[in-house]
Order: C-alpha cells, then structure tokens, then sequence
C-alpha cells in the first residue's frame, strides 16, 4: 500500500500515538507523519504510507491553517493550558485593540519557539533542557503568517484563524500577541484545519479507519503525486525508462515537454507511462537537466 492518509487527530494523542495505530490497522511498519501536531491539537495529520514516505518532505513544507483559543490574563511556561502558571496579570483587552495587534503579525516575521518544544540546541532537544530546568538560548526563527483572521473575542477568550508556513508554533504566537498588547496570554485549544492540499472535513478519524476493510481504507488513500499538484509535470520518453530508473539527470531528449519553459530551480513531477515516478529539480550545470530528487521504482 503507497500512499497518504489524512487522518484527524483527537487530543490526548501525540502523533507518534497516531503512527503506531495506523500501522497495527494497516499492517504495515513503513508509515510516517508530515509535521508533528502536539497532544493539546487535534485536526490534520497526512501520514504517508509505503512508498509514499519519500515524499513526506514535500508535504512538510506546504502552507498549514489552524483556529486557535486562547485567554488572555495568564502566562504558562509552555505557552499553553498544559503547563505552569508563571504570570499573571489584570489588563483588560478590547476587541478593537486585538484585531489592530493581529495585523502586526502578518507578514514575514521573527517568533522565538517555545521550550517546551522538539527543537534541537547542541544536539538535545529544548523540552530536555526544560524539564532538567537548564537555561538555554532560543535563537528566533523566521517565519510567514498569511493570514489571521478573529473568528470570536468575549474577554478574557478569543478564537482566531491563522494561515502559516511551516515551524510556524501558535502557542508561541498566542504568548506573543498577548506581550504585544501589555498582557499575558496562553493557548487553550488547537485543530489544523488545513496542510497542504489536505482538508480536515476530509480527514478520517482513527475510529473510522479501523472499521473499515482493507478495499474500503484504499478509498481513503490519496495517491502520492496529490499533494505535488502545484508542480509542473514532465514525462520521460518511454525509450529513458532505464536512464531515469538509475536515477540519471534527464536532458530535452529525455523529456516529451518543451525542457526550456520550466524555471530554474523548479521541481517537477516526473512520469514514466502516464504513471507518477518521483520528483526532480531544474537545474543548470553547463547545460539544462532535469536531476531526480526521489524516485519510486516499484509501486
């Protein structure tokens, strides 16, 4: 079985949790997820299956949608509903005032992840350093917020819609917000609502997957070139089958389309046969060529 499988997380699991009941459901050992989603999260989980595993990369990158609660008054250490209470504070926040603070976090910005993260610093990973209470330095990061949107404010709670790109942490910009408006702030619940291609009205939950029979769960498999819509396809001239199946960089005789219309740098889906082979890149090394990023062999 190749493939990917969007699943909706429930709170309570981590994603590692997710990875292991699918692969009892699935029979199956090669199984990995696309971004990790915290215990505190629900909503979409993609987990690629077999093959489908070496395109995980892709999928990882694609922009994410999340609503998020979040209360105002309260610092946490994690930055959310799970951790200690390290401040307090009384400021009374207005609706007006929220939604002009919201607009400062769009765009291309800097965030500090939070502690209580996988992030590794020196090897270790920064919840590591927490929990033994070692100080550390948390270098920020950029990141891209699209869009965020206040979906509901009733002080001290709000519920807010953001889009944003990948290693975007919304328990961090939950605590961010509330420190731009004088305050304190934590997240108090989370569901990603979107990654990549993948919707959450279209995700199934791991209940569902496991009622179902093996013909009907290959219903809910997408299939791997799914979430690589977006790039442009190439096809390899059947008579480069070999070539492009020993992983060799293919050239204009290689290739049915026009080689000089795709951009440098631009990675491309690549088919062999009408059937989805792998993913390549564009590239210029004294002359153009299509070089294979992953292949898929046999499918």
């Amino acid at each position: 079985m190749n493939g990917i499988i969007s699943i909706n997380k429930s709170q309570g699991m981590t994603s590692h949790d997710v990875v292991y009941k699918v692969r009892r459901i699935l029979h199956t050992k090669k199984i990995g997820h696309t971004g990790t989603l915290d215990p505190i999260a629900e909503g979409v989980l993609p987990l690629t299956i077999g093959q489908g595993t070496k395109i995980s990369q892709f999928i990882v990158e694609k922009e994410k949608e999340y609503v998020a609660e979040l209360s105002f008054g309260t610092k946490t250490d994690s930055f959310d509903r799970t951790g200690q209470i390290i401040g307090q504070a009384d400021k009374i926040i207005t609706e007006d005032e929220l939604k002009k603070t919201l607009l400062l976090f769009t765009g291309e910005i800097e965030q500090v992840p939070p502690i209580y993260s996988a992030i590794k610093v020196d090897g270790k990973k920064l919840y590591e350093y927490a929990r033994e209470q070692i100080q550390v330095e948390i270098k920020a990061r950029k990141i891209s917020i699209r869009e965020i949107e206040l979906l509901h404010f009733e002080f001290p709670n709000a519920k807010i819609r953001v889009a944003c790109s990948k290693g975007t942490y919304i328990r961090s910009l939950c605590n961010d917000i509330g420190e731009k408006l004088g305050t304190f702030a934590h997240m108090t619940s989370l569901i990603r609502t979107k990654s990549g291609p993948f919707h959450l009205d279209k995700a199934i939950s791991l209940e569902q997957l496991e009622a179902l029979s093996s013909e009907e769960i290959k219903q809910h498999l997408y299939p791997m070139d799914f979430p690589l819509e977006h790039l442009i396809r190439v096809d390899v001239q059947p008579f480069s089958a070999k070539y492009l199946l020993n992983g060799n960089p293919l050239i204009q005789k290689n290739i049915v389309q026009n080689i000089n219309d795709i951009p440098l740098c631009e990675k491309v889906r690549i088919y062999l046969n009408d059937e989805f082979k792998g993913v390549g890149l564009m590239e210029n090394k004294d002359y153009y060529r299509i070089k294979p990023l992953r292949l898929f062999t046999n499918q």
